[in-house]
């Protein structure tokens, strides 16, 4: 085999995603296929406990995820390398032949989802439901996480279109980056300053300039007029390399004397409650009304809801490391479980016990109750079930084939409702207490399944 290259980026080919696999699911899965046990079963993957400082979810980067599961091919590099790892050759001319066939059902992405839910619903045959886990995980889990943050952003700051992500330089890798700028647009943010991500998703490119750029000239306004001649599309300033205050005045005088319209100026340190409102005095003062005051610096939504509860005239948030790696609560543990396979006769449902990590049996739905234009309460149900509420899952693929194409639009507007329809109560705010948990429920039939099964 070739030799690896230890200065490969680590960005995953078609084929080589097949081998986005934990090594016990290959391990489990060569040993179904020498036992012939390939039969239908179920794998659901769901949340068991909320982060810190989180009362819901926003559920992300299910699109994706699928369309890679819809792509996975073993290839002959990747059954070559399986070989050399002591793996049989019926098995690995099984995955060179091998396809997802089954069902997935999920709930859209933006939607809003609470502990105990099945997000993800795989209905195949076993082995490839089973080489699906790690997939799904590393997919949903990372991108529900920042999905989650940006929400919570967004209602900080008051609305969609409010804040920008400007985290790549502090994402953890390539791939975080463009998945961060992808979940930050779901949830409502204006633009990303990752430009690759907005080629690929058609965001919206945002940036100023960097205080290098101030400092490679002599004087401030010399950069500032240079700025606004060369890229008058772009006209953001950077006010605060020295003093905020006389950059705002600097950034003014370049507007008149380029006659370039300053569409708007960025701070990026000091008290952004003070030095908003002492940037907007000088702009209204000089007639620039419509210039827009766009601020940074280590912001969170608790920061961000303190400016706008202190009326700092702020027009967006350029959000960086807190929302790029969901610092606060940086992980998201999602699991994947197997919940039912066919006998020779019958479906039957199965459940973990062990010890606070026990899950539920069977193929299941979530029912949405709704009252006043809000969420009021969930109930989990077997999959057959008919129960009041709107159902949350969907199907997304059917026999392989995807059925669902959703452009970041769509996402993105079903998000603003979701949050629209979140409780009050369920809204951030630092000094609140807390209130009682979001009401999820289980079926009497559910819950049934479950005594039966000891679980």
């Amino acid at each position: 085999m070739t030799a690896p290259d230890p200065n490969d980026p680590g960005l995953l080919s078609p084929a080589e995603t097949s081998l986005l696999v934990d090594q016990y699911e290959l391990a489990m899965s060569a040993s179904y296929f020498r036992r012939r046990m390939n039969e239908p079963a179920v794998f659901e993957l769901f949340v068991r406990r909320l982060p810190p400082n989180r009362d819901w979810l926003m559920a992300a980067g299910i699109g994706p995820a699928l369309a890679m599961v819809e792509a996975m091919r073993f290839g002959p590099r990747e059954c070559e390398y399986l070989t050399s790892r002591g793996f049989e050759r019926d098995f690995l001319d099984y995955l060179a032949e091998s396809r997802f066939t089954g069902d997935v059902h999920t709930v859209p992405e933006g939607t809003v989802v609470f502990p105990g839910e099945p997000l993800v619903r795989v209905t195949g045959p076993r082995i490839e439901g089973q080489l699906l886990e790690t997939l799904l995980l590393n997919q949903v889990n990372f991108q529900t996480a920042i999905a989650t943050k940006a929400a919570r952003i967004r209602l900080a700051a008051g609305g969609p279109d409010r804040f920008v992500d400007f985290s790549p330089r502090r994402d953890h890798g390539v791939d975080a980056a463009m998945k961060v700028a992808r979940s930050a647009a779901i949830a409502g943010a204006a633009g990303t300053s990752n430009v690759a991500a907005a080629m690929r998703y058609g965001l919206e490119p945002v940036g100023t300039m960097a205080h290098s750029y101030v400092m490679s000239f002599d004087r401030e306004e010399d950069a500032f007029r240079a700025f606004l001649e060369d890229t008058p599309e772009n006209a953001v300033l950077l006010v605060d390399t020295y003093d905020t205050a006389e950059g705002v005045r600097r950034a003014i005088s370049a507007s008149r004397a380029t006659g370039v319209a300053l569409q708007g100026i960025r701070i990026d340190s000091g008290d952004l409650r003070v030095r908003s409102r002492e940037a907007r005095e000088l702009l209204d003062e000089a007639g620039l009304r419509d210039t827009r005051i766009v601020v940074s610096g280590d912001l969170e939504e608790l920061a961000i809801e303190r400016l706008v509860a202190d009326g700092a005239p702020i027009d967006t948030f350029g959000v960086g490391t807190d929302l790029g790696t969901s610092r606060d609560a940086p992980a998201l543990g999602g699991v994947y479980k197997l919940v039912a396979h066919r006998g020779p006769d019958e479906w039957r449902g199965v459940a973990k016990r062990s010890a606070g990590k026990a899950s539920l049996p069977c193929a299941k739905q979530i029912w949405r109750q709704e009252r006043d234009g809000r969420i009021a309460g969930d109930t989990v149900g077997l999959a057959d079930e008919e129960l009041p509420g709107r159902p949350l899952l969907v199907p997304y693929i059917r026999g392989g084939q995807t059925i669902v194409r959703e452009s970041i639009e769509q996402i993105r507007e079903r998000a603003s409702a979701e949050l629209a329809a979140i409780p009050p109560e369920f809204h951030l705010t630092e000094a609140r207490s807390r209130q009682e948990p979001y009401p999820v429920n289980l079926s009497p039939r559910l819950q049934a399944a479950a005594v039966s099964l000891g679980a």
